[in-house]
């Protein structure tokens, strides 16, 4: 008979199931859709906020396709029965691209402050080899602080940690040795990757919003375009890395998970607020949805009124 502590575990990793599901299913028609949009727009006119969307795209879609490795953890009540390489591999991939999305969040922001605060120096200064460039730099930095996924296997029981039960886990039960290595680099990461990501965005929004507020000929949907992407920012940040950095900061595996996976949903909703080109997307594969199922509905209605016009007529049988 199970204990309530083991009740109590394994409602929680039905939680997380749940939401690594829906996340996925959610998720990954919408990235397929941007990395299309952003591709072709890369192909035809890059901008600087185009490449740091198509990089964010990309790093989405591979936190989406570790997802199904957590999904298979989530489902053995947070056991690892993957083969142990993958342990290490998959914490990488998915620290890596969560930290990846402060960092290109955050050039965003920087992106669309410099274009409403110096409009004229931005525009006679933007080259789409800077973003390139950084994120390069954005990959090398996040790629960097979360290999520690990898020099920990030099230190003793790494890998997937075994409890006193004998049931395999990944990096979940950690020697007082191994936390003396750990706590300082997660540290520099909540600094580095969070806290100051964080503090650059607010800057950069809340001046953003003033000054387009100033600008009297500006058009209201863009204003509230505008609104909606730094609300909608700052908002990912507070609901998906706050929890998530101090969390894994605190060793609170399971949850930091959790509250970081939602932000592959919250994506989206920036990358139509950013990019004319993915909202117009959107609205293009909108129109044709509702016109299919305009004239299947259409179809469907016809077909009906034509057998109720004429009805078939009743057969008589033929008699010899």
């Amino acid at each position: 008979m199970q204990s309530e502590e083991e009740v109590e575990t394994y409602s929680n990793t039905n939680i997380v199931l749940i939401v690594y599901i829906i996340t996925f299913l959610i998720g990954f028609p919408f990235y397929i859709m941007a990395f299309y949009t952003f591709i072709k727009k890369m192909r035809q006119k890059a901008t600087p906020i185009d490449a740091l969307l198509l990089n964010l795209t990309i790093s989405d879609l591979i936190f989406l396709l570790v997802l199904p490795f957590k999904m298979k953890e989530a489902r053995d009540n947070m056991k690892w029965n993957l083969p142990s390489f993958l342990c290490p591999l998959t914490r990488f991939a998915f620290h890596t691209t969560i930290y990846n999305s402060t960092l290109f969040l955050t050039a965003v922001s920087v992106d669309r402050y410099l274009a409403v605060a110096f409009p004229i120096k931005y525009k006679l200064k933007r080259r789409p080899l800077y973003p390139m460039v950084a994120s390069g730099f954005f990959w090398l930095i996040s790629m960097g602080h979360v290999s520690i996924v990898y020099f920990m296997q030099y230190f003793e029981n790494f890998n997937t940690n075994t409890t006193q039960a004998g049931l395999a886990r990944c990096y979940q039960n950690f020697t007082q040795e191994q936390m003396q290595v750990l706590m300082p680099v997660r540290l520099e990461v909540f600094v580095v990757l969070f806290y100051v990501p964080f503090f650059i965005c607010c800057f950069c929004y809340m001046n953003f919003v003033r000054i387009l507020s100033q600008m009297p000929n500006i058009n209201p949907w863009m204003r509230l375009r505008a609104i909606g992407l730094s609300l909608g920012t700052l908002l990912v940040f507070a609901v998906c890395f706050a929890p998530f950095s101090l969390s894994h900061l605190m060793g609170f595996i399971q949850w930091e998970c959790l509250s970081s996976t939602i932000n592959a949903c919250l994506d989206p909703i920036i990358f139509y607020l950013s990019s004319s080109a993915f909202s117009d997307t959107v609205h293009h594969l909108l129109r044709s949805m509702v016109q299919r199922v305009l004239w299947l509905w259409g179809s469907c209605t016809d077909l009906y009124s034509r057998t109720q016009d004429n009805p078939p007529s009743a057969q008589v049988p033929m008699t010899t």
